[in-house]
């Protein structure tokens, strides 16, 4: 058939087989984009828990312990932003897309750092605030 009949001399399976190269590769950022998004959703359910708890266990005695195991969630949020935005650079870095549109790598890293951030200053404002008379 016509369509079997090597094309300028090449194997057609050849061609084959890089198309689906290059697709595996374009696959693999998509999932790198969904895993980066999924490691953030982490983040920001990490702070969720540590909000929570501050507040739900706010008047525990000593009163500082609640503000302590909060603290630990919310830092734990930085872990999770900072090595995700580490991870997925690298990985974005060695790979190259063929039909997809790859993510800039400045904005994951200003999102990474947002909300590294954001979860710093809330540490600060849990320590610092005054809640009222101890």
């Amino acid at each position: 058939m016509a369509q079997d009949d090597p094309q300028n001399g090449e194997d057609p399976s050849t061609e084959w087989a890089e198309n689906r190269t290059d697709w595996a590769e374009d696959r693999t950022i998509m999932a790198l984009e969904r895993t980066f998004a999924g490691w953030m959703r982490t983040a920001f359910a990490a702070i969720a828990i540590g909000i929570g708890f501050n507040a739900l266990f706010g008047e525990f005695e000593p009163p500082w312990l609640a503000r302590a195991i909060a603290s630990g969630f919310i830092a734990l949020a930085i872990v999770f932003a900072l090595g995700a935005q580490r991870r997925a650079t690298r990985a974005f870095d060695r790979l190259s897309s063929h039909s997809v549109e790859t993510p800039d790598l400045p904005r994951i890293k200003l999102i990474a750092y947002a909300i590294s951030a954001g979860a710093a200053l809330l540490i600060a404002a849990l320590w610092l605030l005054d809640d009222g008379p101890a």
